[in-house]
């Protein structure tokens, strides 16, 4: 029966990605929605962007293993971002009428600007996607026993099919739909939970002291990495494009604005329900733990819990983690298609440039598919995408955004300098605090030096431009 209800709600998924596909005539179709959707739909997509894997099956194993401190990256750091983006980028970048990231460096800096943030973001979605598959895979293993290589081949398929044919459309229809599982199943799974382990009292009497100890322990040392954790996602996933995307999609500036404030609050509300049932699980079923910590949420619903609620969780968790990969498929496609093809092709028609992103699709989905494969640890494969957009993207966007003076040597150096650095501590000589701490301060430090020896006049071009672009709009 718990099979039936899994391979309906797929089936269903995959005609909703039909019905939305009815809706793309063009790349703005498939990209931004045609820049039509209203605040409901898009604080949905906006609260879906991150909501996968990590929330459901990762973080509840962090938060078992270290309490609240353990958490700091997800949810309170994607909360964190969801509502800066609110408050911060949304409204400046949506004026600017653009379809990517890499636009609006190519528009306020210089075309390699443009093409050397597009490498960098490009891989930066793969082990976010592969992380998603991997969770999806590890799902059908534990429900039919499908081993991990399938399960992975099959979820990307499913993916990659009603991505590929509604794009941003079939992305944001299913991010609500999926939204509203999402909340029914686990407020009911939480709800069920917390009776059972005997409310407030029977947690606390059952978790070690400092457990939910919110700042770290004295020392610079444990803040340092304290602030490392929050900046994950914090920050490192404001100069995403899945983001971005979702944002550019809303009817106005101040639905952009207003959905991703309500999104990252649901965000931060919501996000608590998986952490609250892991707890719950570790508590009443200790022997769940003796396996793999990242199924316990899995494990403990299908001994534990009736059929009602194993459809409800399942339902809610299929539907967190198929929402976050579409839409992190789409975003690299669309960087690919848009800004490292369509400068080398001779006036392209819109007809071509869609079919082109569609396909670039395809190649995201086997490149990540493949990194998933090597690599099965969910939490590991998130942290790794995220720090690699902060100490690369963040700061060039922002800079570009706030700063004037901000230049096009400084924006380069900026990201190729952090990038390295980062590289250099995380890979080639490991340092005990978190290597995208030195990674970020590097490429601070090139973004104010290259600014201040190589001035230039791409803030006074950039003005310009933006000012025709919203004329236009």
């Amino acid at each position: 029966m718990l099979l039936t209800f899994i391979l309906l709600y797929l089936l269903i998924t995959l005609l909703i990605g039909w019905w939305a596909s009815q809706k793309v005539h063009s790349t703005a179709d498939f990209v931004i929605a045609g820049k039509n959707l209203p605040t409901p739909i898009l604080a949905a997509g906006l609260f879906a962007t991150w909501f996968g894997s990590e929330t459901v099956m990762g973080a509840p194993s962090s938060f078992i293993e270290g309490g609240l401190l353990g958490v700091m990256e997800d949810p309170f750091g994607a909360a964190m971002c969801l509502i800066l983006v609110g408050l911060f980028y949304a409204r400046p970048l949506y004026r600017l009428n653009i379809l990517t990231f890499n636009d609006f460096y190519r528009m306020r800096f210089n075309r390699t600007a443009e093409i050397v943030s597009a490498i960098f973001m490009v891989p930066s979605y793969f082990g976010w996607i592969a992380a998603q598959l991997v969770a999806l895979a590890i799902v059908m293993k534990s429900l039919v026993g499908l081993p991990i290589f399938y399960g992975i081949l099959l979820c990307t398929i499913i993916t990659v099919i009603y991505t590929y044919i509604g794009g941003m459309w079939a992305v944001s229809i299913t991010d609500f739909v999926q939204t509203i599982m999402i909340v029914i199943g686990l407020a009911v799974l939480t709800f069920v939970m917390y009776q059972r382990v005997g409310g407030w009292n029977g947690i606390q009497s059952n978790v070690p002291d400092g457990f939910f100890r919110f700042l770290p322990h004295p020392g610079w040392k444990h803040w340092v990495e304290y602030l490392a954790a929050w900046m994950t996602i914090g920050l490192g996933s404001i100069p995403q494009q899945d983001i971005f995307q979702r944002v550019m999609s809303a009817r106005s500036a101040n639905i952009a604005v207003r959905a991703a404030i309500i999104g990252g609050l649901m965000y931060f509300t919501i996000g608590f329900m998986p952490l609250i049932i892991g707890l719950c699980g570790r508590i009443l079923y200790p022997e769940m733990l003796q396996g793999d910590p990242q199924m316990i949420l899995p494990q403990m619903v299908l001994a534990h819990g009736n059929l009602a609620l194993q459809i409800l969780f399942f339902g809610a968790l299929l539907s967190a983690i198929l929402s976050t990969t579409s839409g992190a498929m789409l975003a690299p496609a669309t960087v690919l298609g848009e800004n490292l093809i369509k400068p080398f092709l001779k006036n392209p028609s819109d007809k071509l440039m869609l079919s082109i992103m569609r396909l670039s699709v395809v190649a995201v989905a086997i490149c990540s598919a493949i990194m998933a494969n090597l690599n099965a640890n969910i939490y590991d494969l998130v942290g790794d995408s995220s720090a690699l957009s902060l100490v690369s993207l963040f700061v060039p966007l922002t800079a570009g955004l706030f700063w004037k003076r901000a230049s096009s040597v400084g924006a380069v150096a900026s990201i190729l300098v952090g990038m390295l650095v980062w590289v250099f501590y995380e890979y080639i000589q490991p340092s005990e605090l978190p290597s995208l701490v030195p990674g970020l301060i590097a490429s601070i430090l090139a973004m104010l030096i290259g600014s201040w020896f190589w001035k230039d006049e791409s803030y006074a071009t950039f003005v310009k431009t933006a000012l025709h672009r919203e004329n236009l709009s």
